[in-house]
């Protein structure tokens, strides 16, 4: 058996090959979009794709099962419930699939999805008990999937969450202790609220440690699955329903075209939004007015899909020879609507130095001298409710970054305003949409909540 394991960070999204060598016969699980690492390995191994399988419609990221069908031949399998625009084959209970000695098995494990499978993977045909299994959303390390995404499509959170029960307690607590676990998200996903950072476990592991895995009835599940979850990026929507239809693939060769400063000028006056994905230092010492910093290095992806609208057209001004980058990983979430970025962007600032402003930004001490004069600024916390829960700056607005596009009336436009998040990366961003949005006294807490802690609570010798 070939298993390998493809994990992204920037969306802690995980993918999976599994293959029988001697037939050369491949399956590929929960793809990303840009499928170029998968073919590759296929090919230096001598192997065929012959089937992609998504474990259920993904909500956090488009799927590359259309692209690899349409490189490789492959079938796009889903579980029963799955309703697409484009041909499928349905996986149902208990189903079989020989990819030689190597067998993978389908069990329907709904409660994040109605659809959602997970797949048991065996070594051996023969074999009594399977190798692992993937889990999709179902299960995770250290907690499970979320059940109150498709609350909004009339299947309610407590509905999906007596699904999610049935399918964690009764069918993959079932499996023997030693099947390893190889969940489709990790640590930061929205898609649950606890995950783990390591990439594999078992089911004996997660019986002992995951909280949603011990002894508990129905109703105390679902009651602790659905509390504290945080909110989900915006364009969640949009990816789960790209998904389900027959959309465009994604063409590398189709490149976005370069940007000279007057490019730049005529794109944003024909209604492009500029999105500088470089970071809150180099943008807060000059960037275009307007413009929206999500910083490239990070939750990127996640990130501009939260402040961003799909269907924009985007002006990128990336890290030097960072652009392609920038514009494959808006790709992931299926924001293809690229009107182009600005080349060499270092000189190109310079020569637009009338429409390049800096972005203000306090220190904490600066923010507590603030806080203390005659007219206090209006502080907001864009950190999530979890975070807010281990402390918080007194008389602060909490709106998470995500909750924030549209939320942004419900912010005092009566006093300056200050936005901190942890470190200083979310509020760089959240103080640059506000910016956009015609705020004008706006700055961001150099180094956050934990800058600000420092400050008020300094250590004792």
């Amino acid at each position: 058996m070939i298993f390998s394991q493809y994990y992204l960070d920037c969306l802690s999204q995980a993918s999976y090959l599994i293959a029988d060598e001697t037939t050369g016969q491949a399956v590929i699980v929960d793809p990303r979009r840009d499928v170029d690492e998968y073919l590759a390995d296929a090919d230096a191994r001598g192997l065929t794709v012959v089937g992609v399988i998504n474990t259920h419609f993904h909500a956090d990221f488009l799927a590359g099962h259309l692209e690899l069908a349409a490189r490789t031949g492959a079938w796009i399998g889903y579980g029963r419930r799955a309703e697409t625009e484009y041909a499928i084959r349905h996986l149902t209970a208990d189903e079989r699939i020989s990819l030689g000695d190597v067998t993978l098995q389908i069990m329907e494990t709904p409660g994040h999805t109605p659809e959602s499978i997970s797949i048991l993977v065996y070594e051996h045909a023969t074999d009594e008990a399977p190798y692992g299994v993937l889990t999709g959303d179902a299960l995770f390390i250290g907690d499970v999937g979320r059940p109150d995404l498709f609350a909004s499509a009339g299947i309610t959170a407590e509905e999906l969450g007596a699904m999610l029960y049935d399918s964690v307690h009764h069918k993959l607590m079932a499996l023997p202790d030693q099947v390893r676990v190889f969940p489709a998200h990790g640590a930061g996903s929205a898609c649950g609220k606890n995950l783990s950072t390591e990439k594999q476990s078992t089911i004996g592991t997660q019986r002992l440690t995951n909280y949603a895995c011990q002894p508990m009835d129905q109703d105390t599940f679902v009651r602790i699955v659905t509390a504290g979850q945080s909110a989900t990026p915006a364009y969640f929507g949009h990816a789960a329903a790209l998904n389900r239809q027959d959309h465009p693939l994604l063409d590398r060769t189709n490149a976005a075209r370069p940007l000279c400063p007057e490019g730049l000028e005529e794109v944003r006056a024909a209604g492009a939004v500029i999105l500088d994905a470089r970071s809150p230092q180099d943008f807060g010492a000059g960037h275009i007015r307007g413009a929206i910093n999500v910083p490239a290095d990070g939750r990127f992806a996640e990130q501009a899909g939260t402040v961003l609208t799909p269907d924009c057209n985007i002006a990128i001004i990336a890290p030097q020879d960072r652009e392609d980058e920038v514009i494959t990983r808006l790709a992931r979430i299926g924001f293809d609507h690229i009107a182009g970025y600005l080349l060499g962007p270092g000189n190109a600032l310079s020569a637009l130095t009338d429409d390049v402003t800096p972005a203000s930004r306090l220190t904490a001490d600066q923010l507590r001298t603030a806080l203390a004069g005659e007219q206090p600024p209006t502080v907001l916390d864009v950190r999530t409710c979890g975070e807010r829960e281990t402390g918080f700056i007194e008389g602060s607005l909490h709106i998470a970054l995500a909750e924030l596009p549209r939320r942004l009336n419900e912010i005092p436009t009566d006093r300056p305003l200050v936005v901190h998040c942890a470190s200083g990366h979310r509020s760089s961003i959240a103080a640059s949409l506000l910016r956009h949005h015609g705020r004008t006294d706006v700055s961001d807490l150099l180094g956050g909540y934990s800058a600000w802690h420092t400050l008020t609570h300094p250590a004792h010798a």
